[in-house]
């Protein structure tokens, strides 16, 4: 019996490790280009946008929350940005005006959450609609594009022989690991999933853990809309829509519960 829980216990935590093994090693079977760097080099620069979206969902699931206006949040940001570096603004003021959109969005999300006590899913949903009208609002329904080479960088350019958006999105998967398994910070985020009442019992004052989560998710999905925006070089109003569920289910593979407080973020990245 405590064989069997022991193997039981190691497949629910390496399972994902296995799966990922076991495809890398199928593909590689029946493709002798599969494993060649360029090819996983081109893999990791393909799923960049959502396993970056993945490192925001993953603070906010561990609360015991879900954000589905991360999609609206990637279009949003994508045509403010735009708008403002094609009426002459410089890009590095426009990705600040932008960031600062999607912390504010982040803020109301937590806000109607935790203070009105309205169901995470309802509230982001409600959001993901509102972003998807003020983004076909700003645009007119109409791509945006004409920016300048440096911008480009983010998206299209090289660091060595490593595209930029894999480089960003393996920092900011070191940067989660180290937050949720060395600060206190990641250890009340667990800690809000597991058991609010015990936590709440303790003094850790949840509410500013939870908007720290709602915003941190949307700060990063706004990285992600940027990344896209200067990859495809056009700002387009349905850009990151139905993303959402893409973000998701990788986390959820990965092994993230989604009633909150179990979960690796080193999962997250096989299971993306």
């Amino acid at each position: 019996m405590l064989k069997n829980l022991k193997l039981k216990s190691f497949f629910e935590k390496y399972a994902i490790y296995l799966v990922l093994i076991i495809e890398i090693v199928l593909f590689s079977i029946l493709s002798p280009y599969f494993l060649s760097v360029d090819n996983l080099i081109n893999i990791l620069r393909q799923v960049s946008i959502v396993g970056i979206m993945a490192v925001g969902m993953t603070f906010v699931i561990l609360t015991g929350g879900i954000d589905l206006s991360i999609g609206g949040v990637v279009a949003c940001v994508g045509v403010i940005c735009a708008k403002l570096m094609v009426n002459g603004v410089h890009p590095i003021f426009a990705i600040l005006v932008s960031l600062i959109f999607a912390a504010l969005v982040g803020l109301i999300n937590a806000v109607f959450s935790h203070e009105f006590k309205l169901i995470p899913m309802i509230v982001t949903l409600a959001t993901l609609q509102i972003l998807k009208g003020i983004s076909y609002i700003i645009t007119g329904a109409i791509p945006v594009f004409g920016f300048t080479e440096e911008f480009k960088v983010i998206g299209q350019g090289y660091l060595g022989p490593i595209p930029i958006p894999i480089i960003i999105m393996l920092v900011l998967y070191v940067i989660a690991y180290i937050i949720l398994t060395y600060t206190s910070f990641g250890q009340s985020i667990y800690a809000i999933g597991g058991n609010e009442e015990a936590v709440r019992l303790t003094g850790i004052n949840i509410r500013k853990q939870k908007y720290l989560a709602y915003i941190l998710c949307s700060l990063i999905t706004a990285v992600a809309g940027i990344v896209l925006l200067s990859r495809v070089n056009t700002a387009q109003p349905s850009a990151g829509i139905g993303y959402e569920m893409d973000v998701i289910t990788g986390a959820v593979l990965g092994g993230i519960s989604m009633s909150g407080g179990e979960g690796k973020i080193t999962g997250v990245f096989a299971g993306f």
